[in-house]
């Protein structure tokens, strides 16, 4: 399983990739507004730092108020000039899925984003795009379940041997994440702060304390 950081701000991906060795990048307007940049200085800040790591995808949304697959498409082939490195989000509706076809054709790589079903699902997997991005935290805001449905993308994708790499997003704790491997999706992208949680555990604390105060009482060499 991969782990790519939700996140626009740069201090945050270095820590994702040079600390933790993280496999890619996700960005969304809100993450760009919360970096307190300007749309086009994060993502050229990003593309800077990432120019030299071939391998770290950054995947870049194109502005939301767009409606037409022509002005997706438009919008998405700027966005990927600035950088080798990024993948372009487009929405999942019908303006989305002509956008995204027409890209991939055309050697533009997509996430098709903004996925509520496994319906909806089908068509990323079809078009052959890089990847698709079921969302778990938003359905569950809303009483639905939200990892459930993302099992049934993983079987229909299994299923039809769709090349299309699996991000399951909008995770917001460690047993969404731990829940997303084990349903056996290819990515999960999460805030920082979800991914430190997971990596303790206060019995892993109290096991630590246990071993210091057998550590301060063992005469030593």
């Amino acid at each position: 399983m991969k782990y790519f950081l939700d996140s626009a701000k740069l201090d945050e991906i270095k820590i994702a990739y040079e600390q933790y060795g993280f496999d890619g990048v996700t960005t969304n307007p809100k993450h760009i507004m919360n970096s307190g940049k300007s749309f086009k200085q994060a993502i050229t800040d990003i593309a800077e730092y990432v120019a030299d790591k071939p391998d770290f995808p950054v995947s870049v949304e194109i502005n939301p108020h767009l409606e037409t697959a022509g002005e997706m498409e438009k919008m998405a082939k700027e966005i990927s000039s600035i950088s080798s490195n990024f993948v372009i989000k487009i929405p999942t509706n019908k303006q989305g899925v002509i956008a995204a076809r027409r890209l991939e054709q055309q050697g533009v790589r997509t996430n098709m984003t903004l996925v509520f079903s496994p319906a909806q699902s089908i068509m990323p997997g079809k078009l052959h795009a890089k990847y698709v991005s079921p969302f778990v935290g938003w359905k569950e805001d809303y009483g639905d379940d939200g990892l459930d449905y993302v099992k049934d993308i993983v079987d229909i994708y299994h299923k039809y041997d769709f090349d299309t790499e699996i991000i399951v997003a909008a995770i917001r704790t460690a047993s969404q994440l731990q829940q997303a491997a084990i349903d056996g999706a290819d990515i999960v992208t999460c805030a920082l702060s979800v991914y430190e949680t997971s990596f303790t555990n206060p019995y892993t604390d109290l096991g630590l304390k246990t071993f210091q105060d057998a550590w301060d009482n063992t005469k030593q060499d």
